[in-house]
């Protein structure tokens, strides 16, 4: 069994990193979170707005300051299955990390009957982490020393900031665009980016940082008579390489390592519809997995450190619903739909992919204590809707037939759900 372990631990620490840094926020700041992230055609509020279609800022003619907080908590549960000559072994591992924040920050300056907006927006667009502790009873969480990987941890933080301009080309159609400037961080404990020592193991890194640029452009239409469209495309977001140093689990320094990885091109389309008192919104976006750089590659190199995670293209569809028949208490719904990046051949890769999110439900509501300052709260439920699996992967194991290394006989899979609670502050000058 020890021989099947030292085969399984040679491979199996790679899977854990794109679990945290697949993620794409579903929406910014509680207006627009309880709107199922739904904005490219109805800008409810100035942080949906900034994020998903610069040329909405254009329906805002006042100077606009947002600030809004979130408390996240995920429950992933990691699941492996190993063949030994006493029949398989399996076990559960569930997450500990507990609450993460999310800020968002935004400011808009528009003003009446003028065609410029300008705005400003410093959002968390990705940022999570995982944290398995060492396990006796999961393969995947044994101590090195038995050939599974001990405690996982991972730690990943994307900030954004963006400048943004819309013009108004006529009463009904606006324009407009966005730098976008982005800053990473990322540590990871163990590293998979890093080939293994025979005799240590694989090393942990320390926080590495990178910063990256890119940018977004939009576009607007207010009928005027209740319909609304929008598209806009945030291009690639090109990074710096994270410069990740290491040491084994002795303490002893290992080899550097360095990964680039940027954030998709997302493509938004939306349709929005406003009369008296309902406001609704459905966007659809296409984000680019499979063009990123650190998400197209997928396979091993002959070190045993993975070459990429293989993730395919994702579709996203966001809707939420807005009532303003109470007076000062506007209430919200909104869900979203994503699929699933990840392959069932690949699913070893991207082990746990706890960022997958199927299923997500919101509600929300805005208070207005007077006409300049309106509080908004959020509460978010999501489920991935069952598992994502298949089997585990040894470079050992490669063969023209078996190009990527399945272990027979063996499966990894992976779940979770997510809660969260935001709130935030918008105040009108």
């Amino acid at each position: 069994m020890k021989k099947l372990f030292s085969v399984l631990g040679l491979s199996l620490l790679p899977m854990f990193l794109i679990a945290q840094v697949g993620h794409i926020m579903q929406g910014i700041g509680a207006a627009n979170m309880s709107m199922g992230g739904a904005a490219t055609a109805q800008p409810i509020d100035i942080n949906g707005a900034l994020q998903w279609n610069p040329a909405g800022i254009s329906a805002f003619d006042s100077k606009i300051f947002s600030a809004n907080v979130g408390l996240f908590f995920s429950s992933p549960e990691l699941s492996s299955t190993v063949p030994t000559p006493g029949g398989p072994m399996s076990g559960v591992t569930k997450d500990d990390r507990g609450i993460s924040i999310m800020p968002a920050l935004a400011m808009v300056w528009g003003k009446k009957n003028s065609k410029h907006t300008f705005g400003l927006s410093a959002f968390g667009i990705s940022g999570f982490g995982v944290t398995f502790p060492e396990s006796t009873t999961n393969p995947i969480n044994m101590p090195q020393s038995s050939g599974g990987f001990g405690r996982i941890e991972s730690d990943y933080q994307l900030m954004q900031v963006g400048i943004t301009y819309a013009y108004k080309i006529s009463n009904q159609v606006s324009i407009g665009f966005a730098p976008t400037f982005n800053y990473s961080a990322l540590e990871l404990a163990p590293n998979p980016l890093s080939s293994p020592s025979p005799t240590k193991g694989y090393p942990v890194s320390k926080k590495s940082s990178a910063f990256g640029i890119g940018g977004q452009f939009g576009l607007f239409y207010n009928s005027g008579m209740g319909v609304k469209l929008g598209v806009s495309y945030k291009t690639q977001q090109y990074f710096s390489e994270f410069d990740m140093e290491n040491k084994y689990l002795d303490g002893s320094a290992a080899p550097n390592v360095k990964f680039r990885m940027n954030y998709p091109a997302i493509l938004s389309a939306g349709f929005g519809f406003s009369k008296k008192v309902i406001d609704l919104a459905i966007d659809y976006r296409l984000v680019n997995y499979k063009n990123t750089k650190g998400f197209e590659a997928k396979g091993w190199s002959p070190t045993a450190s993975v070459n990429g995670f293989g993730w395919e293209n994702i579709s996203v569809v966001s809707a939420g619903l807005q009532y303003k028949g109470i007076e000062k208490l506007p209430l919200r719904i909104g869900y979203t739909y994503s699929s699933n990046p990840i392959t069932s051949q690949l699913a070893f890769f991207s082990t746990p992919a706890t960022a997958i999110i199927k299923n997500a439900f919101q509600f929300g509501f805005g208070y207005e204590f007077s006409k300049q300052m309106t509080l908004n709260a959020v509460y978010h439920h999501g489920t991935s809707s069952g598992s994502t699996s298949g089997p585990l992967l040894s470079p050992m194991m490669i063969s023209p037939s078996n190009p990527y290394g399945a272990i027979p006989n063996s499966n990894v899979s992976y779940k979770m759900t997510t809660d969260m609670v935001m709130f935030g502050i918008n105040y009108s000058f």
